[in-house]
């Protein structure tokens, strides 16, 4: 599937269609509420809720080993099960990859388009969401490695070793917006010094699919995100900079890729963060 580094972490939506009866997968759809696909849901797939399932009241991701052992098992999830990510959002799936790889789980995959191409294609659904019964999940650790925190990010800023890439949107970036507003009192806006500015949404064809493997790397590649620095991704609360995570690290093979996962939503609330704006 267009040389990606590790293309089995994609799967197509025929790909899915062919799998539904299958009682080894888990299909989980992300999104703010039900309602956003009522009647257009999945056959099969459940729901976590964003504002309640996956972030906290201040934005701040669920992270806790306790809190993910209960959601994944409600879901019905083992070790040994599959699970297969998707949203409305642009790569919504391509963050839950990567919390989920987070805490150690084997086999995870994106539905390549999202329900953006299920959709499109006239592919079957239900108004129903599914219910399994539930199991014992078990965490031993968060990775380290798929994570950087912000003390790290700091004490990196003048390292011509380390790369950030800043994916949300240009308002976001410039400071006209503050996570999904404008600032108020308080608040700053801005982008992290020497940040790069590439949207997620520029990984994206118009279908919702990925781009292939040649021009994800053009993309990423002439703005200095290259496979032989560090790179960490960031945006406003570190989903979508998941997504990017999944895109580098698994779809374009780079070795050494953090998710800033405390992202804007941090970094603007320390005093002594410099912030740029422009």
């Amino acid at each position: 599937m267009n040389n990606y580094a590790h293309p089995d972490v994609l799967v197509s939506t025929q790909w899915l269609a062919d799998h539904l009866d299958d009682n080894s997968i888990r299909i989980v759809e992300v999104d703010m509420s039900p309602e956003n696909h009522q009647n257009t849901h999945i056959p099969g797939a459940m729901f976590w809720s964003l504002m309640t399932d996956l972030l906290n009241h201040d934005f701040s991701q669920k992270l806790e080993i306790n809190t993910l052992e209960a959601l994944l098992s409600r879901s019905g999830i083992t070790a040994e099960t599959t699970v297969i990510a998707y949203g409305s959002y642009p790569g919504t799936g391509g963050w839950i990859f990567w919390l989920l790889k987070l805490l150690g789980h084997k086999d995870v995959r994106v539905l390549n388009g999202g329900h953006q191409k299920w959709m499109s294609e006239g592919r079957p659904v239900t108004s129903e969401l599914a219910n399994y019964a539930s199991t014992q999940y078990s965490i031993a650790q968060l990775d380290p490695q798929l994570r950087i925190g912000y003390d790290k990010v700091l004490a990196n800023l003048q390292s011509p070793e380390q790369v950030l890439v800043d994916v949300r949107t240009q308002a976001e970036y410039s400071g006209e917006q503050f996570l999904m507003q404008p600032p108020k009192e308080d608040e700053r806006a801005g982008h992290i010094p020497d940040a790069v500015h590439l949207e997620q949404t520029l990984t994206l064809n118009t279908d919702g699919t990925i781009k292939s493997f040649d021009e994800l790397t053009q993309l990423y590649s002439q703005h200095g995100g290259t496979a032989d620095k560090l790179v960490v991704t960031y945006c406003a609360i570190g989903a979508r900079a998941g997504y990017i995570w999944f895109v580098l690290k698994c779809l374009l093979g780079y070795p050494n890729v953090k998710n800033y996962d405390g992202s804007w939503n941090e970094w603007s609330r320390q005093p002594n963060a410099p912030v740029t704006q422009s």
